[in-house]
C-alpha cells in the first residue's frame, strides 16, 4: 500500500486530504508542521507527499521541499504543494524549491486524486527500470 505523507498546520484540511485519499486505499501520513514533515519523511519514506507552504515553526513548506529535495533519502519522493495562497509567485518559487504540482484551496478532490495517482504511476514506472 502506498504511503502519502499531509501536511499542514490545519487539523481540518489533513482530515479533509485523509478522507478523500483514504478511499483510494493509501495509508496516511500526517505532520503539522514543516519540521514534523522533513523528521517524518526520512523516518517513513512516503511515496508521496502534499505539502502546506505557510506554516508555524522555523522550516515552512517551501523550506521543507528543498531539505527534502536535496535529500538522497527523500529527493526522489513526489511533493505537491497544496496552499491557500493564490500567488503566481509562490507557484513559481514552489515549483523552484522541488514541487511537482501546484495546488491552491480550495481545491477539487478528483483533480487531487488524478495528480497523486498519476505521481505515484510516475514514481512505480520509475522503479519498475530500475
Amino acid at each position: 500500500m502506498k504511503k502519502i505523507l499531509i501536511v499542514d498546520d490545519l487539523e481540518e484540511v489533513r482530515q479533509l486530504l485523509t478522507t478523500t485519499l483514504a478511499r483510494s486505499k493509501y495509508q496516511i501520513l500526517t505532520a503539522r508542521n514543516g519540521l514534523l514533515a522533513v523528521e517524518m519523511a526520512r523516518k517513513q519514506q512516503p511515496d508521496l507527499i502534499i505539502m502546506d507552504i505557510v506554516m508555524p515553526g522555523t522550516i515552512d513548506g517551501l523550506e521543507a521541499t528543498r531539505i527534502l529535495k536535496r535529500d538522497p533519502q527523500t529527493g526522489a519522493c513526489p511533493i505537491i504543494i497544496l496552499t491557500g495562497n493564490n500567488l503566481y509567485g509562490d507557484m513559481g518559487t514552489a515549483l523552484d524549491a522541488g514541487a511537482d504540482k501546484y495546488f491552491t484551496k480550495p481545491f477539487s478532490p478528483l483533480k487531487l486524486i488524478e495528480e497523486v495517482e498519476g505521481l505515484l504511476g510516475k514514481v512505480r514506472d520509475n522503479d519498475n527500470t530500475a
